[in-house]
């Protein structure tokens, strides 16, 4: 697909073709990841205007940087942790991801026995844009992007012990958000029949 897009034939030229700043190449790189990467800022800022201009910082942040990319794993990878790392500074100069709600007003762990097991991709991603920032926040960064609870520290400047403690407040809230989902469309498909 990127030779496609680029004219060149490995990825290897294609970088170099950034590294020498080639607009076109910048375009094309662009127009290939933009929509990937934006799914990825808007995860963590649910204001799509302050996730475009995330993306649009990233992808600055990718042509400033690409003479850093030693290919070492993929290069959609490397451009993913980019724009990763530039919302979660979005975050901390906005101080956004330190949003939370008290340890009563969550539940305990709920009993998920019932939640609907045909969850689409987008129920998932309204429940999670209904969490606090910072429980969306460390929520995205365990379960999505595969960050450990000392890398999640470091990167938002917290403990590890807040940090696992974030992520349990945002799965025992996205269970009770589950659950309030499969009640709610089990109360609409059920009409009942008059003889």
């Amino acid at each position: 697909m990127i030779r496609r897009l680029l004219g060149y034939s490995t990825e290897a030229q294609m970088i170099t073709a950034l590294q020498r700043a080639d607009g076109r190449a910048q375009k094309a790189l662009f127009e290939r990841y933009s929509s990937k990467m934006l799914t990825i800022c808007v995860r963590y800022v649910s204001n799509r205007y302050e996730a475009e201009e995330i993306l649009m910082d990233g992808f600055m942040r990718v042509f400033e940087k690409i003479g850093q990319y030693k290919s070492e794993g993929s290069f959609e990878g490397w451009i993913r942790r980019i724009m990763v790392n530039e919302s979660l500074m979005y975050l901390r100069k906005n101080k956004q991801w330190r949003a939370e709600i008290a340890l009563e007003d969550t539940l305990p762990e709920a009993d998920t026995t019932f939640a609907d097991q045909d969850l689409i991709a987008e129920d998932l991603m309204n429940l999670l844009d209904q969490l606090p920032a910072g429980y969306k926040t460390v929520f995205n960064l365990y379960a999505i992007e595969g960050y450990s609870h000392a890398e999640i520290a470091e990167s938002l400047g917290i403990t590890e012990s807040t940090s696992k403690s974030q992520l349990h407040r945002a799965r025992a809230l996205l269970q009770r958000l589950l659950m309030q989902l499969d009640v709610k469309k089990k109360s609409i498909s059920y009409e009942p029949t008059s003889y």
